[in-house]
């Protein structure tokens, strides 16, 4: 391995501590807690070095951001493995994207409601935001308007995202989440 391999390889991996301390703090402490001066102390490296990966705290929810659009995509395909686009699979969907925001909150926060710096349904979204939104599309767009199936899966996916926010906000009751996604599933899928 030449030199340049290996100091590659130990960026790469600096990166990704940088990243995963940001997460673990955030999980922790919440995302005020997460300060460049304080991951610089919990990695051990200096700040110049943190921002020699990242030019601040937002670059790092961006990152932290596609770490869990890559995960939320993962938790989408395994709630529906096969290429149907009945009411079980949407059911089954919505019951995965719901359960990923509740366990990853501060996850989801950076994914959603921080500023990340991440571009949202453009040419220029990051491939993890596509994939994340495409395993919807995949199993919701048979049941929009043959020419907006695009505008049918945002609405799906916002009417989710409020679920979660006003769940988490207090101003849902919990224990009715179940109900609110049956009802969601019922009026948007009609198979």
């Amino acid at each position: 391995m030449s030199v340049r391999e290996r100091k590659e390889r130990e960026r790469a991996t600096r990166h990704q501590l940088i990243v995963s301390t940001a997460r673990e703090l955030a999980e922790s402490d919440g995302w005020d807690a997460v300060t460049t001066r304080r991951l610089a102390e919990r990695i051990e490296y200096s700040q110049p070095v943190l921002y020699s990966h990242f030019r601040g705290k937002r670059e790092i929810l961006g990152a932290v951001a596609l770490e869990g659009f890559a995960e939320l995509t993962t938790a989408l395909r395994a709630a529906a493995p096969k290429a149907t686009a009945d009411r079980a699979t949407a059911a089954a969907l919505a019951r995965a994207y719901t359960d990923f925001a509740t366990d990853n909150p501060a996850l989801y926060d950076a994914m959603f409601s921080l500023d990340n710096g991440l571009p949202f349904a453009d040419e220029t979204t990051p491939a993890p935001l596509h994939e994340a939104f495409g395993v919807l599309q995949d199993h919701l767009a048979g049941h929009a308007h043959p020419d907006e199936p695009g505008l049918f899966v945002e609405a799906f996916w916002a009417a989710l995202h409020g679920l979660v926010t006003l769940t988490r906000a207090g101003r849902l009751p919990a224990e009715r989440v179940s109900d609110r996604l049956t009802l969601l599933v019922d009026r948007f899928v009609s198979r």
